[in-house]
């Protein structure tokens, strides 16, 4: 097992690629705090880890708030002792706004859960790391974080602070033995497209421009998985403050 005796804290863990992040981790062996905001989803997902022997905690969590993002890293601690690894996944998406399109409620709402959400879950837990002596750090980004018309603007801006905040950390940290690294999606069978209710009709259509290029099918949230169980475990031991492209070659065009 890749992840044996490691205590795992995953947020967005309750659909999607943090789902399938939470029953590989802990398939290999890893204690897992699933952290995110539906309890429902969250509870089962703790269940599925259960019921194949594997070691779960639920926390409901709002990566917007301090107190929450404290608590889920509390919890790694209370529960298996300490955290080796921390993957911010929580994110959403901005209703394809372009620049004039974009309110500020829209804009500091995906600030919020894109960037500020992974700063506090990686302020809370770079101490606790650095006196273990190493951890693992892994971002969910996105290729909207390294092109420039993936998503709209709030998206778009969101996604590329991500792979800032991720080549920082891993710099300046990588000495103390705490790798971060981020994964940069393509499009991926999830559940965040359905926060897009009432596109922006030009930023879809600019957003949609590429999309003629991609000659893949939409991506497995397991595929994803795989790459992030690959930079949480030793085998990714020379990997730091990089980004991992998982798109099926869609941006290699």
């Amino acid at each position: 097992m890749k992840l044996q005796g490691k205590t795992a804290v995953i947020t967005g863990a309750a659909s999607g690629m943090g789902k399938e992040m939470a029953l590989l981790f802990a398939k290999e062996g890893a204690n897992v705090i699933v952290a995110d905001l539906n309890g429902d989803a969250v509870n089962e997902v703790v269940r599925q880890i259960a019921d194949n022997g594997g070691q779960a905690k639920g926390v409901i969590a709002n990566v917007t708030k301090e107190d929450d993002a404290a608590a889920m890293i509390e919890a790694a601690v209370q529960s298996f002792g300490r955290l080796d690894i921390l993957v911010n996944n929580a994110g959403i998406m901005d209703q394809m706004m372009s620049a004039e399109a974009v309110t500020d409620e829209l804009w500091y709402k995906v600030m919020e859960v894109n960037v500020t959400g992974p700063m506090r879950a990686i302020r809370k837990a770079l101490p606790l790391m650095t006196r273990q002596g190493g951890g693992v750090i892994i971002n969910t980004a996105s290729v909207g974080g390294l092109h420039g018309s993936r998503a709209g603007m709030a998206y778009t801006a969101s996604k590329h602070a991500v792979v800032g905040i991720t080549k920082n950390v891993g710099f300046q940290y990588g000495k103390l033995g705490i790798r971060c690294n981020a994964i940069a999606p393509g499009a991926v069978a999830t559940n965040i497209g359905t926060g897009i209710t009432q596109p922006d009709p030009f930023g879809l259509e600019q957003a949609m421009a590429g999309m003629a290029l991609q000659r893949t099918e939409a991506g497995d949230p397991k595929q994803i998985a795989s790459v992030a169980l690959f930079l949480a475990s030793d085998d990714s031991s020379f990997v730091n403050g990089t980004v991992v492209v998982a798109d099926g070659g869609w941006s290699a065009y």
